[in-house]
């Protein structure tokens, strides 16, 4: 099976979600005319990556200021259970493609957020959320925890699909619970742009043997509303370089990186590829030597399963 995929590395309208998701419809349309299977989102795109903001936030105390820009934060964050997402699996089931996008997640039972990547189907709608299991340095003040339930994977029509947020993907067991569910295309929605994310998206893609799709934003500082420019003085021009990249099941560079620039990475992934290349290794295979580890991820449901429908393009 061959399967076209698109990452898109462009920045979202900051803080807005309906001018975000406007965005959004944009691209998938425009992308999903050039043939695309699969269009991938940046982490955190709907609204946007809160980069160098503090939220009044120290040790020991928090800011009314910092506490007024979180509630706007939450109110423009997604709730999958509003119209919100169901403009999002009509544009997927319109356009004939699966969208995985990066949101920040809100739940009306309660006032946390969370970093979440959703997949959504054209056929079968919203398939599952992965939730980000840690937070990395301060976003712990805006984002939630999940748990082992957020270790979602799916079994679609173009490949069994999965991944991790971030620097999850430094975690070596979250990884391997990506590997122990047969991952083929590998999702890394990410918001860091250094030279050495490229390495690990080429690590993964060699100690799993799996396509690995990473996928940042472009982002400057003249790209925030006149409201926040104050909050990120400090901050250079240049804030996020982008660096997304496509890395065959042997390590290899298909596409990217892409860097200071917004853009597109578009790439036709062979899935036999993923077969030939577990010949010298199989990380959940030969490789594994289960008589000397064993792993478990606690609460990790079992890959989920599309309906048996025929994918059209």
């Amino acid at each position: 099976m061959k399967v076209k995929v698109c990452l898109v590395q462009d920045n979202p309208v900051f803080f807005n979600m309906e001018k975000t998701l406007d965005k959004v419809e944009q691209l998938t349309k425009k992308y999903a005319k050039q043939g695309c299977d699969l269009i991938v989102f940046p982490e955190s795109f709907v609204p946007g990556y809160p980069r160098g903001f503090s939220f009044g936030a120290t040790i020991g105390s928090r800011s009314e200021a910092g506490r007024e820009l979180y509630a706007h934060y939450y109110e423009n964050s997604l709730d999958i259970e509003s119209d919100d997402l169901k403009r999002l699996e009509k544009l997927s089931q319109q356009q004939n493609v699966y969208l995985v996008i990066g949101v920040t997640e809100k739940q009306s039972n309660h006032g946390s957020l969370y970093c979440s990547m959703l997949y959504i189907s054209p056929t079968d709608g919203l398939l599952g959320v992965h939730r980000k299991i840690k937070p990395t340095g301060s976003e712990r003040i805006v984002w939630g925890e999940a748990d082992g339930e957020s270790l979602v994977s799916f079994k679609t029509k173009i490949g069994k699909m999965g991944g991790l947020i971030c620097w999850e993907n430094y975690m070596p067991l979250a990884r391997m619970s990506m590997y122990n569910q047969g991952v083929e295309i590998y999702i890394a929605p990410t918001a860091d742009s250094r030279d050495g994310w490229t390495a690990t998206m080429q690590h993964i893609a060699l100690e799993g043997r799996c396509f690995v799709l990473g996928c940042n934003q472009y982002f400057t500082k003249s790209m925030y509303p006149d409201a926040y420019q104050s909050l990120v003085a400090h901050e250079p021009e240049n804030m996020c370089r982008g660096g997304s990249v496509i890395v065959s099941p042997l390590g290899k560079i298909m596409e990217g990186p892409l860097f200071d620039q917004a853009g597109a990475l578009i790439a036709t992934l062979d899935l036999e590829e993923i077969k030939q290349s577990k010949l010298d290794f199989d990380v959940i295979g030969h490789y594994a030597r289960p008589d000397i580890f064993k792993f478990e991820a606690v609460d990790q449901p079992n890959i989920k399963e599309e309906k048996p429908t025929k994918h059209k393009k």
